[in-house]
């Protein structure tokens, strides 16, 4: 990683506080400016103290249900190139599952629709391998009208032998049935003509003598008969080695097994909940595919300190999704990259003048930026400063693209909406805007701070704003319904500092203090579940990363300290 990118400068007079964002989500919608009605009625004041009661009752045994594990180091990454996706067969395998997927479960115009615009020549492979299926099924569950009808079919009619065998054993359950009478029948119709096909001289002959026997086992050729269960699976075994001998992965083609889909994915989640950090003591039931695996715990424990800055740590952020290291920002003037498993500094970055402001990366986590109160950012992304602007940088250019104006005072922190169509902006002017990126205009203004919006903040499908105010206060905005929700308090944030909050894993929000504690709330309550006690300074800022189920601080006493959940401590709930 490198932040030499090249330089940028501000037209600023005075140190700056950008901020920037590389993160990724979905959709937003409107915004609103009004404040919530903190007045409720007396009469339910004891249920709602029921409720609270219980929501935090459920979210302690939730973070009671996992067990601290560590980190698996020697686990494959998912980043890592383990099938190229352009790889025209790769390709053409994930079409053939997903036609696979829409067969059984009934969507046959899209299967054929895909075969259609896939170009490809798989449909009468494919209809070859579920007409095997089929006629495997028939001669498990004895259904012979099927079987006579699919073997009708080019699929095993030129094989005679195989033919031989399915009447063979469809006469022999007649007569362990003592249908003596249909056996006769079906003896003169169908094996007659097939009496060459007998695998021994005297095998036709001594089916002949069954039908006047008492059981198939009195005939020297059927003594070892396994009975008609064992004898219909070695029939199928016997469909099988025929169709292999055959070859039916000729051209290019492989067979593709059942439910191949689904395999893959429930392979994929059980990966994730063998890679996480925490196992659960039970299995869970995971209910969406959308997002990954990820336990809830609620930290009460302190897992590492990150020592080695000479000034407070403004800034800290997780490398990439994966999240396997973190990169802080510090008055000192540095940026340091550390290993979350030793705490230890695998990396100094050096060029800024001034104090980091803030940290951000990239998905693959093979960029960071950063922006100083030098008036310079690198690897430019979006900022906002002290001359009360925004700026939109192009990231391979660094070039200038757009200006944002419109905020009364310095701009605190800026970040993209998840559709990427957006830039949120808080400000000191103690309003939070909406600015439209292509054409530059302020779209909508949250004015219902009473104090400098420090930070902002979504959730990862844009439908909840997070914004933090030096009112003392923490703010939960319902985008969807053009509402605010929640406010958030217990922590201080009064003073000149930039104290943030953000999401952690639903329903928690985690945020600093001028206390030197801590917070984590209940994003529907508004309560406060945790506070976590370790730093001898104002918390700036906490993150936390789904992949690694680990909070992370950054403070005033010059550390980062990472937070985890330890099952031998008590809740502070």
């Amino acid at each position: 990683m490198s932040n030499t990118n090249g330089e940028c400068k501000e037209t600023t007079s005075s140190e700056i506080s950008p901020n920037l964002s590389i993160h990724e989500s979905t959709d937003l919608g409107s915004q609103v400016s009004t404040e919530e009605n903190s007045s409720k009625p007396n009469a339910g004041i004891k249920d709602k103290n029921l409720e609270r009661i219980n929501k935090r009752k459920s979210l302690e045994a939730l973070a009671k249900a996992h067990s601290y594990i560590g980190s698996h180091s020697i686990c494959t990454k998912p980043t890592e190139d383990v099938f190229n996706p352009e790889d025209r067969k790769i390709r053409e395998e994930i079409i053939r599952m997903i036609i696979q997927y829409l067969s059984d479960e009934g969507y046959t115009a899209s299967k054929m629709t895909i075969y259609d615009e896939a170009n490809v020549n798989w449909h009468e492979k494919e209809e070859r391998v579920v007409e095997v299926n089929r006629l495997k099924k028939a001669i498990l569950d004895g259904d012979w009208a099927e079987v006579d009808k699919l073997c009708a079919k080019p699929l095993v009619k030129n094989s005679k032998s195989f033919m031989y065998a399915v009447y063979k054993q469809q006469y022999l359950e007649y007569i362990e049935y003592q249908e003596i009478q249909k056996a006769f029948t079906f003896l003169n119709k169908r094996l007659k003509p097939l009496e060459h096909l007998q695998t021994t001289p005297n095998e036709f002959k001594e089916l002949c003598y069954l039908l006047t026997a008492k059981s198939v086992h009195d005939a020297p050729s059927f003594k070892n008969w396994e009975g008609i269960g064992p004898a219909r699976e070695k029939l199928v075994e016997q469909l099988r080695n025929i169709l292999n001998s055959e070859n039916m992965d000729k051209d290019g083609f492989e067979y593709v097994p059942p439910n191949r889909l689904l395999t893959l994915l429930q392979q994929a989640v059980k990966y994730q909940i063998e890679c996480s950090r925490y196992h659960p003591r039970v299995a869970p039931s995971v209910n969406t595919l959308l997002h990954d695996y990820s336990s809830f715990i609620i930290p009460n424990a302190l897992r590492s300190t990150f020592s080695g800055h000479e000034g407070n740590v403004k800034c800290v952020e997780f490398v990439g999704e994966e999240g396997r290291e973190i990169v802080s920002g510090s008055s000192d003037n540095t940026i340091r990259i550390w290993d979350i498993e030793s705490a230890k500094v695998k990396g100094i970055l050096t060029g800024h003048e001034s104090r980091i402001w803030d940290i951000s990366s990239n998905k693959n986590g093979s960029m960071i930026s950063s922006a100083s109160g030098d008036g310079t950012i690198k690897n430019h992304i979006v900022t906002g400063g002290y001359d009360k602007k925004i700026r939109l940088y192009d990231v391979s250019t660094g070039k200038l693209v757009k200006i944002f104006t419109g905020h009364q005072l310095s701009v605190s922190k800026t970040i993209f909406n998840p559709l990427g169509n957006l830039i949120i902006s808080g400000s000191k002017d103690n309003t939070i805007k909406f600015w439209d990126i292509i054409s530059g205009l302020c779209v909508r203004t949250i004015s219902s701070h009473l104090g400098e919006v420090t930070c902002v903040g979504m959730n990862f499908n844009g439908t909840l704003l997070l914004s933090c105010s030096k009112d003392n206060s923490n703010r939960l905005w319902d985008v969807r319904m053009v509402r605010p929700i929640t406010r958030l308090k217990g922590h201080q944030n009064t003073s000149k500092n930039f104290i943030r909050a953000g999401f952690a894993n639903k329903p928690l929000i985690v945020g600093g203090s001028e206390d030197g504690v801590v917070y984590i709330w209940d994003q529907d309550t508004g309560e406060v579940l945790q506070k976590l006690r370790g730093h001898s300074g104002i918390v700036y800022d906490t993150i936390w990363n789904p992949k690694q189920n680990l909070f992370v601080s950054c403070s005033d006493d010059k550390t980062l300290k990472s937070w985890c959940y330890d099952e031998n401590l008590p809740l502070e709930l």
